[in-house]
């Protein structure tokens, strides 16, 4: 009775270790996988916010497919790390003891984290090349260009089987150098194990016991180097997200910054400069006043320094020296957000969203109602195309907005900035590419725009701006000439020889806004 009572004990202990242990298995998967999400949640958000933040000018010489892949890949890396790395407090514990196998992990785990970094790299220069032939497929397609992109594609994949196939290499070594080392150890312990054994020292059971708990205290040194793949994989996610994170933003408010007020739009260069790069000034000590209401342009050759006025006015990027005032105040004293609340865009590249069209035209003012965007369609001469589209205002019109033609995409960005109803309104050559039947509606659509609004407008064809109260000729990044197109046209300056080599009869202009 007694031995059937302790069999009985023995199977329930057995029976509740069983359950016991499932049930911290599934709590130690459970709170592992917790740990990682969330992290990896938090994570993502951190360096997405961090980089929407980050000014232009880091934009303009970072890939996008890179910044894709550490805001992704480099996640996912450290996530994996955190869901199967929590063995590596013991681990060390372990190799405290095995200085060799510690030496040999430690050196590896160098290299194949150096290799690791190598590999994510180009993976990110991979999705950059992706992310750029798909999103300018038409121009490769229209250049008959396929076979050269494919071609790209391929070297740049075989370059990153190369840098794999070397990572990968390092890990295959080290796993069975580190399982040599354990059996040499584990033999060890056999052979001198066996002899005292042999001698009556020990027994044949203590042994097996003993060799069993070598086992288990080699295991986390193995289990180590199994994960120095993934180890390196997300020390490498870490420092390129690091190398995000710790980039400044060039650009941010003051800490005194306010809210900008309801704004009439005066504006005043003075005595700006402004270079993207130290050895190349782009504008040069420029001063001039915009009055507000009225409609002022920017004329002159390419990389001249107009779109930088603008970009400087949006404070898209700070001057190196001088002030910009609107209403008399230095625009750095407003909160960034707060500026631009006051001002639109129209501008020569159209940017629309993979979604309806009613959603890319309240994105200029979220909360806007229906009659308010149908209504700034109506002002902008795209109702009568939008109501020809499969579902109206509710059809998707596709990434970039690719399912419409130049015109169309144009006059959605109009009514875009008619929704915002700014104070301010920047036209940065809003009608190059377009045709004449294009350009005539949407000419329309801006003086509707401009009226009563203090307007800036870029302008290649000096026909477009003629009727401006002010026109500033760029060159050099200087202001060269200034005046309406009438004084300039008497100054028979680079203004009027522009004008002469762009002459053309009947062409559109935009109306003196009142």
């Amino acid at each position: 009775t007694d031995k059937m009572a302790v069999l009985k004990f023995a199977c329930a202990a057995v029976l509740a270790i069983a359950v016991l242990d499932a049930i911290c298995t599934y709590g130690e998967k459970y709170l592992t996988t917790s740990v990682a999400q969330w992290v990896s949640y938090d994570l993502r958000l951190t360096i997405y916010s961090h980089i929407q933040r980050l000014s232009l000018a880091f934009h303009d010489h970072e890939r996008t497919g890179d910044l894709i892949s550490r805001v992704t890949d480099d996640i996912e890396n450290i996530q994996s790390f955190i869901m199967n790395g929590l063995l590596w407090k013991f681990t060390l514990i372990a190799l405290s003891v095995v200085p060799v196998l510690f030496a040999i992990v430690y050196s590896y785990t160098r290299r194949i984290k150096k290799a690791s970094r190598e590999v994510r790299k180009k993976e990110g220069e991979i999705t950059s090349v992706v992310q750029e032939v798909f999103s300018s497929i038409r121009v490769v397609k229209a250049f008959a260009r396929e076979d050269y992109e494919v071609r790209r594609m391929e070297q740049e994949s075989l370059e990153a089987v190369d840098i794999a196939m070397r990572a990968r290499t390092l890990k295959a070594k080290l796993t069975p150098l580190v399982g040599i080392v354990v059996a040499l150890g584990t033999g060890l312990v056999l052979w001198f194990g066996a002899r005292l054994v042999m001698s009556g020292v020990f027994t044949a059971g203590s042994l097996v016991v003993f060799i069993l708990y070598l086992g288990k205290m080699y295991k986390p040194m193995q289990e180590i180097s199994k994960m120095t793949d993934t180890y390196s994989k997300a020390a490498v996610g870490y420092e390129r997200i690091q190398e995000i994170l710790q980039t400044q933003i060039e650009v941010k408010d003051l800490p005194k910054a306010k809210k900008a007020p309801k704004l009439k739009g005066e504006i005043e260069f003075n005595n700006v400069s402004f270079s993207y790069a130290p050895e190349s000034p782009t504008l040069k000590n420029i001063s001039f006043k915009m009055n507000a209401g009225e409609v002022s342009a920017l004329v002159g050759p390419t990389g001249a320094g107009k779109t930088s006025i603008i970009s400087l006015l949006a404070r898209f990027y700070d001057p190196d020296q001088g002030v910009i005032r609107i209403d008399g105040t230095d625009v750095r004293q407003f909160q960034q957000k707060s500026l631009r609340q006051q001002m639109s865009f129209v501008l020569q590249e159209t940017v629309l969203f993979h979604a309806s069209v009613w959603q890319n035209i309240a994105y200029g003012r979220p909360g806007c109602t229906r009659a308010e965007i149908i209504k700034a369609a109506e002002m902008a001469n795209a109702t009568e195309f939008i109501e020809k589209l499969p579902d109206g205002y509710n059809t998707v019109i596709g990434e970039r907005g690719m399912t419409l033609s130049g015109g169309q995409r144009q006059r959605i960005a109009i009514a875009r900035a008619v929704i915002r109803n700014t104070p301010i309104l920047l036209l940065d050559e809003p009608t190059t590419g377009l045709d004449s039947a294009s350009e005539k509606l949407v000419f329309e659509a801006l003086d509707r725009l401009m009226e009563g609004r203090t307007s800036v407008v870029i302008a290649h064809r000096l026909s477009t701006v003629q009727r401006a109260n002010m026109i500033l000729v760029v060159a050099n990044g200087e202001i060269a000439e200034r005046g309406n197109h009438e004084e300039l046209m008497k100054l028979n300056g680079i203004y009027a020889e522009l004008h002469k080599l762009q002459f053309r009869e009947e062409e559109p202009e935009l109306t003196k806004a009142s």
